[in-house]
């Protein structure tokens, strides 16, 4: 479902408050595989860079569990 999240984000351009949501329920009940952190790296690289635009009106900048690549 993370996985499916950031491919929205990335085909719309926007982060909905209900996507964010949601990616951090998941993030807080450690509901991921690696993979879904590097996609959740990309969309996150994808905000700072202005690529991607978040509906929420929070100035928090979005934080997601550092991984180790190799794993």
């Amino acid at each position: 479902m993370i996985r499916a999240l950031v491919e929205s984000a990335f085909q719309t351009g926007y982060l909905s408050v209900e996507s964010e949501g949601l990616l951090h329920q998941m993030l807080a009940t450690k509901i991921y595989r690696p993979e879904d952190l590097a996609a959740l790296s990309a969309l996150l690289d994808a905000v700072r860079a202005g690529q991607i635009k978040r509906e929420a009106s929070s100035k928090l900048v979005m934080e997601f569990p550092r991984y180790n690549q190799r794993s």
